[in-house]
């Protein structure tokens, strides 16, 4: 079969889709993800086919952080919304016989499958389902803390994601021939019926009773070291001369910020007492010292194991390697679903309070740090949920279910 997994934003929105794709290909499809070309090495090095996606995340978030007006901040999501459902139509106009989508370009994908007749499955990693047992990632603060209150606010979270692409979705239907609205009973069925499988670990967020019957947690799809990695021999040679570092890295966020984070990291670091490995990220973090060392792109399931802690922006993706690597966190978060995941961090038992990132100073970084590595409980609670996250096949139900619903 020829799967096509369609993502779109920052490299956690994409790396975790390598890992799920080697196993689809393992088991006998033929895998395509389409994703921005800043990609295409990440994907074609894990050995899966590369579709490019308009579009340049990194590029838009610095935009957002200069733009003068809410207004202006819409009109360029709006613009990176286009170019997706440009990008989808031409990634599936490729080939597909199934589409697996993100949850973000997911209305587009919907769309595309409609009109070439492609049958489409929900493969997201953050959850994107209304429950009353807790509000959703990005949702709004409300008076009513109960079930209905979440109920209500995750509504809400839907109904703006759903508006950002309203427009493009609009524009993707007459570009495809489609009617302006949907049929009542689409051909992959009604919306509650469509297969969703979430990346994540049951452990980490379990499923809500409220979701749908079709809507599962399959465990997380960890993402696929590219063939012939090695890791670089100064990065070997500094875990080696010392005691195991402290992780510190923010992913996507904070493109500019650099000069300044680096300052204070270093900061940080010598007020804690600790050596760091620093990862340069979008924000280009570097580091000064005998006890820091600067790095690029490193796969976190070799990293992080060899830390002594992880100071992250709790990302999905980050959250998850942490997690599987046993290793108490520092959430640090600063958007979007990054607070949700720092909150479940702290419940779980594996990090101190979240440090907002609007806080983040020297004192409080190294504070944070310090608080992490001295109490013992989180440490330990980290090595029991590893343990028990590694007994997990996060990909093992979506191939359970293409053997039975699309075999061949």
């Amino acid at each position: 079969m020829r799967i096509l997994i369609i993502t779109a934003g920052s490299r956690g929105d994409v790396a975790p889709f390598t890992g799920l794709g080697r196993r689809l290909r393992d088991a006998g499809h033929r895998v395509a993800v389409a994703a921005h070309p800043s990609f295409a090495a990440l994907v074609g090095g894990c050995g899966l086919d590369h579709r490019p996606m308009p579009g340049d995340p990194q590029g838009l978030i610095q935009d957002w952080s200069r733009a003068a007006s809410r207004a202006e901040v819409q009109a360029l999501t709006r613009a990176y919304a286009e170019g997706l459902a440009d990008g989808v139509a031409e990634a599936v106009a490729g080939g597909a016989d199934l589409l697996l989508t993100a949850f973000g370009p997911a209305p587009l994908a919907r769309v595309a499958g409609e009109a070439f007749g492609i049958p489409v499955i929900g493969t997201y990693l953050t959850p994107s389902f209304a429950t009353g047992q807790f509000p959703l990632p990005n949702a709004r603060a409300t008076d009513d803390p109960g079930p209905a209150g979440n109920l209500a606010t995750g509504r809400d979270v839907l109904e703006r994601a759903e508006g950002v692409f309203a427009g493009a979705v609009t524009r993707l239907r007459a570009r495809l021939g489609l009617p302006a609205d949907p049929p009542p009973d689409p051909a992959d069925g009604p919306a509650d019926d469509r297969p969703v499988f979430h990346g994540f670990s049951p452990l980490v967020v379990p499923r809500p009773d409220d979701w749908p019957p079709s809507v599962g947690v399959s465990g997380y799809w960890w993402p696929a070291r590219p063939d012939g990695w090695r890791p670089p021999a100064e990065l070997v040679d500094f875990l080696r001369a010392g005691p195991p570092p402290v992780f510190i890295g923010f992913g996507s966020m904070a493109p500019g910020q650099g000069e300044r984070l680096s300052e204070l990291v270093t900061g940080a670091v010598r007020r804690a007492g600790v050596r760091a490995v620093v990862q340069a990220g979008w924000a280009e973090l570097s580091g000064r010292g005998p006890d820091i060392l600067a790095i690029g792109d490193i796969p976190h399931d070799w990293l992080f194991p060899r830390t002594a802690a992880v100071v992250h922006h709790a990302g999905a993706g980050t959250t998850g390697a942490g997690l599987r690597a046993g290793v108490p966190a520092l959430p640090v978060p600063v958007m979007a679903d990054q607070p949700f995941w720092a909150s479940r961090l702290h419940r779980l038992g594996v990090a101190p309070r979240p440090l907002p990132f609007q806080d983040l100073t020297a004192e409080t970084l190294a504070e944070g740090i310090t608080a992490c590595l001295t109490d013992p409980a989180h440490r330990h609670r980290a090595t029991a949920l590893a343990r028990d996250i590694a007994l997990e096949d996060g990909a093992a139900p979506l191939l359970a279910h293409l053997a039975a619903v699309h075999p061949g």
